[in-house]
């Protein structure tokens, strides 16, 4: 019976190792749907997209860096815009030995007006100054508020006694100024301090010159007063 029991026991090993010698194992190709290349015109739309999409992204940096480097309420450039363009300035003045000047400005009596009558009063006289530097520069150059009652103009290609002749006339006119808060009249006035710009100026340098000449201004107008 042992024997017997064997031998079907190897007859069935063996049919079934025939049955896997006789089964074979085809790969499957990928379909023709697959295997067909992108049509050209979807490449070209996904490539317009992107386009697109990147030029947008573009104009939202440029957008953000604009509003980062400008004064919201006078929409000039604040500290950071003008640095960067004074930077700019100066580079150019040294690889092309052109000139200018730098002057610093500073608002009199603002603060006296924001605690009298108010920030929104001391808003309309930044604002009225503003309107005078603007119609006393040119369209190269750059007027920048460095912070509070402080401004800074970028003038191009003038001499040393052009620029405090600029300065003394942005003085008058600032001088001229007049408000009308709570029936009074009030008057703001400006000093102002003047460098000149040349091949071996240094941005940092240059604003730190000009801002002493400008305290020095301020203390004589003071004591003509």
């Amino acid at each position: 019976m042992k024997k017997k029991t064997s031998k079907v026991t190897s007859g069935a090993v063996k049919r079934r190792k025939g049955a896997a010698a006789n089964h074979k194992i085809v790969p499957q190709r990928p379909s023709s749907a697959s295997r067909r290349p992108a049509a050209s015109g979807d490449v070209k739309a996904e490539i317009r997209r992107l386009k697109r999409k990147l030029a947008q992204a573009l104009g939202r940096i440029e957008q953000l860096q604009a509003s980062a480097d400008t004064d919201f309420l006078l929409e000039i450039p604040n500290r950071r815009g003008f640095e960067r363009e004074l930077n700019r300035a100066i580079s150019y003045i040294k690889r092309y030995h052109a000139n200018g000047a730098l002057i610093v400005l500073d608002v009199d009596r603002l603060k006296p007006i924001n605690d009298t009558f108010g920030h929104a009063a001391g808003d309309r006289v930044l604002k009225a100054i503003v309107g005078v530097l603007s119609r006393q520069v040119r369209a190269s150059d750059v007027i920048g508020r460095l912070g509070g009652d402080e401004f800074a103009l970028l003038l191009w290609n003038l001499s040393e006694a052009d620029a405090h002749a600029k300065a003394t006339a942005l003085e008058k006119d600032i001088d001229r100024l007049s408000f009308v808060f709570g029936g009074r009249t009030v008057t703001a006035g400006a000093s102002t301090g003047v460098t000149v710009l040349g091949p071996h100026s240094e941005p940092d340098r240059a604003l730190e010159e000009a801002d002493c000449a400008m305290y020095a201004r301020k203390a004589q107008r003071r004591h003509d007063m």
